[in-house]
């Protein structure tokens, strides 16, 4: 008897399975190719700080990051890719690595650097969906791998700050929404009528873009005109986890997003405050220490005996 495959991985939100990219590609595959996996979400956990998501455990085995784990689906005879060509598995390649060059730095930018759409939205989730005191850890230490990771992969030598390559981020990454769109046309998935690992991957990348609530972002601006795109997300949601959605009962779900939106604003009300009470201690005479100063030309004298 095969031993229970087990995924870990961050939960869902947005009318998502999963909010990360990269569980949310493996999510799609095991579910395109009939894997049978036990959906085990991190969130609320101490593992939030320390753990690589996603995960897939089998028995004494432990492998991660999506292509690995898509590889050890398929010895385990869960293909999803067994009718393709050899020029269609090439391609199917060559696009994974375009997503992963092009596009996947501009969302880590939208959602993880843009200001706005973390004070209001990422930050808050995560800090929500993780353990006191590592609600005030997690978001700001994804934030900084995320910085990392776009610098070592798009910065130049010898020194670049992230707002120098932010232009060519977005350029990019409308790129290869272009090039995805144009290579999708009018059909239901990129190979035929049944859906691969490549309409895993696109689907895990541009899912969370088209349904997150972000304040600022062109990159969204510029999916929603793609329509065959967002219609390709809408309609894997619909085939694949409408009816076996990992996620928590309605009203459960919505107490979450209330107290989400209550530590959104008291984030930014705290922000506010502090900004103010700086200001204040600026303002005040007793922000620096102040001692009268004789004026030129006259000598003050300090007498010994009291007057």
């Amino acid at each position: 008897m095969a031993a229970a495959m087990e995924l870990r991985c961050w939960g869902g939100d947005w009318g998502l399975p999963s909010v990360h990219n990269e569980s949310l590609v493996v999510l799609a595959y095991a579910k395109f190719s009939g894997a049978k996996v036990n959906i085990s979400p991190i969130d609320w956990t101490w593992k939030t700080l320390t753990a690589t998501v996603p995960e897939l455990v089998c028995g004494d085995t432990s492998v991660k990051e999506p292509s690995q784990i898509l590889n050890f689906l398929r010895k385990q005879r869960f293909n999803a890719d067994y009718e393709l060509s050899a020029r269609q598995g090439a391609d199917t390649m060559a696009y994974i690595a375009l997503l992963e060059e092009k596009l996947h730095p501009a969302l880590l930018h939208t959602f993880w650097l843009d200001a706005e759409n973390y004070a209001n939205l990422t930050r808050p989730w995560f800090a929500s969906h993780s353990p006191f005191p590592l609600n005030f850890l997690v978001p700001s230490h994804h934030a900084n791998s995320a910085r990392s990771r776009i610098l070592l992969t798009r910065g130049e030598a010898p020194l670049c700050r992230i707002t120098e390559v932010e232009g060519k981020l977005y350029s990019d990454g409308k790129e290869c929404l272009n090039l995805l769109s144009y290579r999708l046309g009018d059909g239901n998935y990129f190979f035929g009528n049944l859906p691969t690992s490549l309409d895993a991957f696109v689907f895990g990348f541009v899912a969370p873009l088209h349904k997150a609530h972000l304040c600022n972002s062109p990159l969204q601006s510029h999916l929603r005109k793609l329509e065959n795109l967002t219609r390709f997300c809408d309609n894997i949601l619909s085939d694949y986890f409408s009816s076996a959605q990992p996620g928590l009962p309605p009203s459960v779900q919505e107490t979450m997003d209330a107290n989400l939106q209550k530590l959104t604003q008291l984030v930014n009300k705290e922000s506010n405050l502090i900004e103010k009470m700086d200001d204040n201690l600026r303002s005040s005479p007793q922000h620096k220490l102040y001692r009268p100063q004789p004026k030129p030309g006259v000598v003050v004298e300090m007498s010994s005996t009291p007057a």
